[in-house]
């Protein structure tokens, strides 16, 4: 049985410029035949990420790193062992893994891998310490592999499996040496739009010397930065299954990443010139819909730009908008057995649309027990 686990966020943010272009400016997009604020899928994602790990929601050894930094992280693993013999034998290792490093000892892209995934190549190293042999005369690292004992080339392609990371689970990866290790998303983020129609605006600011003298101009520096503010629609989709498979079929897993990821993703703000603007505004609404035909991005239902009007905020206008939209939709598309859980702060979502949650932490828990009974049907 399909599950798709999916969550609908209006968040207001006051002026700022979370995640901004090549200019500087804040990100946008024509939608609807307007221009909207825009905050890009990457640019949520690592917040979710780093969000997870800065609220501790996950246990560290079921969390993911994205670095090119693999040789570093294992010689800080390995610092027992005398470092300069231990770089010859991690490249000995990642090389029978099929990893290549560059002559600055990073590889030739961004890995994500798990930590437990780390950590095995870690003992891998230190288990077949002296099999691991590094050629005096500094042959390639392909005959170095070739030198190897079969079953520790073996043990070494094994060891990317995931790692039950929970972001390489959500998020997936793709190691373009290693096919056979690519994990597809179990999430779909969808790039964040406002609800409405925005412009862009200036602020023209100056820095100030304090140590001038009287006779010269204060101002020592001019400049300025674009920003906007808006009321932004939040999609994102969970395929649970895939979830659960991703991680091994660890169910009990599966349902704690469900957890750490409604917190998370609820959490989620980036951090781009908050010290300009300090936009710490949290979601005013947040629907969780559990779909079992298809998932439904609800983003359509701003297609038309919500009007600023004097008896109504933005963010009610959205609510009541989203609403509206879901039922229209869901009387073509949806399941039977659809269900909703939503947190609403502006009291504008339907009554009888589902359960309510008071709060987030009640939310999250009403979440992990929906799928947790899903998962055992």
């Amino acid at each position: 049985m399909s599950l798709f686990l999916e969550f609908h966020l209006i968040q207001n943010f006051a002026p700022s410029n979370l995640n901004r272009d090549d200019t500087g400016a804040p990100k946008d997009a024509i939608f609807g035949g307007q221009r909207r604020a825009r905050v890009s899928s990457q640019c949520l994602k690592r917040s979710i990420r780093l969000t997870a790990a800065e609220h501790d929601l996950l246990p560290q050894e079921n969390r993911g790193i994205r670095t090119k930094k693999l040789k570093t992280l294992l010689l800080e693993k390995l610092s027992d062992r005398d470092p300069q013999e231990a770089a010859g034998k991690i490249e000995v290792a990642l090389a029978a893994a099929g990893l290549k490093l560059k002559d600055d000892g990073k590889t030739e892209y961004l890995l994500f891998l798990g930590e437990s995934e780390v950590a095995a190549f870690a003992a891998l190293i230190q288990q077949h310490w002296d099999a691991l042999v590094v050629s005096a005369d500094k042959k390639s690292k392909k005959d170095s592999k070739a030198a190897l004992p079969s079953d520790i080339v073996r043990q070494a392609k094994t060891l990317l499996d995931g790692g039950k990371a929970v972001d390489v689970a959500l998020f997936g990866r793709m190691l373009a040496d290693l096919p056979a290790v690519n994990q597809y998303a179990a999430c779909q983020v969808a790039h964040a739009i406002s609800t409405h129609r925005v412009e862009r605006e200036f602020d023209y600011f100056t820095a100030v010397d304090d140590r001038a003298d009287p006779d010269e101009p204060s101002t020592a520096h001019i400049q300025h930065t674009e920003f906007n503010s808006a009321t932004l629609y939040r999609y994102a989709v969970l395929d649970v299954n895939k979830l659960r498979s991703n991680l091994q079929d660890d169910q009990e897993l599966a349902l704690s990443a469900v957890a750490a990821f409604t917190e998370a993703l609820v959490r989620a703000i980036p951090t781009g010139k908050q010290n300009s603007f300090a936009a710490h505004n949290a979601p005013e609404f947040i629907g969780v819909s559990l779909r079992h035909a298809t998932p439904l991005s609800l983003a359509n239902a701003f297609e038309k730009p919500v009007a600023p009007r004097a008896d109504k905020a933005l963010t009610q206008q959205s609510v009541e908008r989203l609403a509206a939209y879901d039922d229209k939709l869901g009387a073509v598309y949806a399941d039977a057995n659809d269900q909703w859980l939503f947190l609403d702060l502006t009291e504008h979502w339907p009554d009888g649309k589902g359960e309510r949650a008071r709060s987030l932490p009640e939310l999250v828990q009403k979440v992990r027990a929906l799928i947790d009974s899903k998962l055992g049907e």
